[in-house]
């Protein structure tokens, strides 16, 4: 690794005790600690930069990435003029090792690699791209061949986008319009856990999680969901990209430092179309505290966005926290792995949630957790029997309720379980009592849609599924929401638009088999009977068991007009059952 200070020669001859001061500084709390957590050393300090050396290239990356984050941290609020940047070079290659120095050719790429960045930026060789392209979360952006003074031959360049103004290669989920809603719209994003400790992640995302739980309580705030938000973890983005693709107005970034017993977490609000910084702060505390910080930091960002919230009551409504910070920990661990819709994953979600409620019984989201999983195992997987999960998540809903009235996510979780046993009414009556307390609670207005769907008022129920995908553009749950879009639009006897729903689903999720049924009827209802029967023989082939829960069994919540309805169109296209 090869870095240097941009334009250190104008910053001196500006200010020589300043800018001596400063660049001090960064070096010893952003730029040393992050090299010596990734196993670096600085072989050598060059005045305005320095030599260091890694076992491993992929620690490399990371250190720096760490370090330029740290770096942009301790300079909010300094102006351009007085900016300290730096430049950062990354190379493989054997060196010879003396006392002070290292040479080489690959010591000499990493140099000149580092004068062709970027202040503020990170160039890397082909060799490092290929050894942490798939150990490392970062974009990149392809500068190809180039000649570096003094090297023979070209080399192959990629840069880390981590600069602010720069684009990234993330796509744009299909289908969505995202201008900006009627109303304040924010962005919470991951805070970056800057303690080298991967253990810290769940505390940082935790922390992430319930800031956007309490915004989501003002009905005056449109407030982007987790899911959505949490797809830019582990990357440098430009805040204006994320305020394009999300939507939104506003972003929130920040990190989370852990030191011994104390916790420090920095945030900031930006303007996303302008990139201007609306509001700052940091916050120290011990560890045992962090519950408090999650109360100060949501409050705080309330209080910055009262200008465009005039209307909106101040007023903290946060969930009730685990008495335990190993059963938080446990419980944001079985949402990650939730989030990924496979069966495995929702077993090993499982183990988290039964973890966390022994470790701290009294925490409701736990139990509010493991019924949706039981529900999504038995209805998507039949990995549990559907009956025993229809009375186990409701016993489990319920209890979250009991724990924590104000919960929004429980009361939404028990009208889901509620709905699963065909009880349309009263989780109607449930999910519309958590949108009173939480109204950009994107999960609530997802089983609000499927709702009513299933309680034959498909269009309201189509409405509020898109709702909930204006808030959630990258809802990890997009597959069961989209089935949900396909039968709604069948049961309007909208059977093109069902067809089409249904065709983006398969496009985006190839392996999930629990569409075919309702791409078979509505073919076989436009008379396209061929089509239809290759649609039929997959939807029994690929998962026989859905096939037979939802059409030769019929599921609790389905209506027997609306199940009447599907196998009419399955009998058109071939079946025989």
């Amino acid at each position: 690794m090869a870095a240097d200070v941009a334009g250190y020669s104008r910053l001196m001859h500006n200010d020589e005790e300043a800018t001596h001061a400063k660049l001090t500084a960064l070096l010893a709390r952003g730029i040393e600690p992050a090299i010596a957590e990734h196993g670096g050393r600085i072989v050598k300090n060059t005045g305005d930069g320095f030599l260091a050396e890694f076992p491993s290239a992929v620690e490399a990356v990371r250190a720096a990435m760490q370090f330029q984050a740290r770096i942009n941290e301790l300079s909010i609020g300094d102006s351009e003029e007085r900016r300290i940047l730096f430049r950062v070079g990354l190379n493989i290659g054997d060196v010879i090792v003396e006392a002070h120095d290292i040479f080489g050719d690959g010591v000499n790429i990493a140099a000149r690699l580092e004068s062709i960045a970027e202040p503020g930026g990170i160039c890397i060789s082909q060799t490092v791209f290929n050894h942490a392209r798939d150990k490392v979360a970062f974009d990149v952006e392809e500068a190809g061949e180039q000649i570096l003074k003094n090297i023979a031959r070209p080399v192959h360049v990629y840069r880390i986008i981590i600069a602010p103004g720069r684009e990234t290669a993330t796509p744009k989920p299909e289908g969505l319009a995202l201008s900006l809603p009627d109303k304040p719209s924010i962005a919470v994003l991951p805070l970056t856990n800057m303690s080298g400790d991967p253990e810290q992640e769940y505390v940082s995302d935790g922390i992430a999680e319930d800031v956007i739980t309490a915004l989501s309580r003002y009905p005056s705030l449109f407030v982007i969901a987790r899911n959505s938000s949490f797809t830019y973890k582990g990357r440098a983005v430009d805040v204006r990209q994320v305020g394009r693709e999300l939507g939104v107005r506003y972003v929130l970034e920040g990190s989370v430092r852990k030191a011994g017993n104390r916790i420090r977490v920095t945030a900031q609000l930006i303007e996303a179309a302008t990139s201007n910084h609306v509001w700052a702060e940091r916050y120290d505390r011990e560890l045992a505290d962090v519950f408090a910080v999650q109360d100060e930091l949501s409050e705080a960002l309330t209080i910055a966005l009262a200008p465009a919230i005039a209307d909106a009551e101040l007023r903290r409504a946060m969930r009730k926290p685990p008495g335990s910070l190993d059963a938080w920990a446990a419980y944001q661990r079985g949402l990650w792995h939730l989030s990924k819709a496979t069966v495995d994953n929702d077993e090993t979600a499982e183990n988290f949630f039964r973890q966390a409620i022994e470790l701290d019984p009294t925490f409701g989201g736990s139990y509010s957790a493991l019924a949706l999983y039981q529900l999504q195992a038995a209805a998507l997987y039949q990995k549990i029997d559907l009956r025993d999960a229809q009375h186990s998540a409701e016993t489990l809903a319920r209890r979250a309720v009991a724990l924590d009235g104000a919960d929004a996510e429980a009361r939404s979780c028990l009208g889901w379980a509620l709905q699963a046993r065909g009880e349309a009414d009263d989780a109607l009556a449930e999910i519309e009592q958590a949108l009173s307390m939480s109204p950009n609670l994107a999960i609530a207005h997802g089983h609000r849609g499927a709702t009513l769907i299933f309680a034959r008022r498909p269009k309201e129920g189509l409405a509020a599924l898109n709702v909930c995908l204006r808030l959630d553009p990258r809802d990890p749950y997009l597959a069961v929401r989209l089935l949900h879009v396909a039968c709604g639009l069948y049961f309007c006897g909208e059977y093109e638009a069902s067809i089409e729903a249904a065709k983006r689903l398969i496009r985006s999720y190839p392996e999930f088999p629990m569409v075919y049924r309702w791409s078979a009827a509505a073919l076989a209802q436009l008379g396209r009977t061929t089509e239809a029967r290759e649609e039929l023989e997959k939807a029994i082939s690929r998962a026989p068991g859905a096939f037979d829960m939802y059409v030769r069994k019929k599921a609790p919540w389905f209506r027997p007009e609306d199940h009447a309805h599907l196998v009419e169109g399955l009998r058109k296209a071939g079946w025989k059952g």
